[in-house]
């Protein structure tokens, strides 16, 4: 491959080209601090569910929230998501989360700009650290939150 042509592939390229590096820690800091949502559709409610050992509606009462025509998990008070453990700051459904969870920290917000990991990995112990995933990975995790 010639230079003009590297160069030309490398400017469709995203900055993250050569992949980026993750390991959750299970630490909490991406369930916790400003309020937010966690959106959640009813595959993932039903899979939470199942985990927690509990009925589909019994756990929307206890842990959903309508948002318009969307629902959400509930959050503590504080800006907690509801399914961390405010006790061991692990999440109590860690193997059935939510699409929006998985894809953490491969979210669009924090692959915008270099600048924008750097500020992910100040806050995310395990963003810019572990192991090695590739463009297609963060690719595919960008386009499975986003569906």
């Amino acid at each position: 491959m010639s230079r003009k042509d590297k160069s030309k592939k490398n400017d469709k390229m995203p900055w993250y080209g050569d992949g980026l590096r993750f390991e959750c820690t299970q630490c909490g800091a991406c369930c916790s601090g400003e309020p937010g949502h966690v959106w959640v559709d009813d595959t993932e409610i039903e899979a939470m569910a199942l985990e927690m050992g509990l009925e589909v509606a019994a756990f929307e009462r206890k842990f959903v929230r309508d948002v318009g025509e969307a629902k959400s998990l509930i959050e503590y008070p504080d800006g907690d998501c509801i399914m961390l453990d405010p006790r061991t700051r692990k999440c109590t459904v860690y193997a059935s989360r939510p699409i929006q969870c998985r894809t953490w920290p491969f979210w669009d917000s924090n692959l915008k700009k270099k600048k924008h990991w750097k500020e992910t990995c100040e806050v995310c112990p395990g963003a810019g650290t572990g192991r090695l995933y590739s463009l297609e990975e963060i690719e595919a995790a960008r386009q499975e939150k986003s569906v």
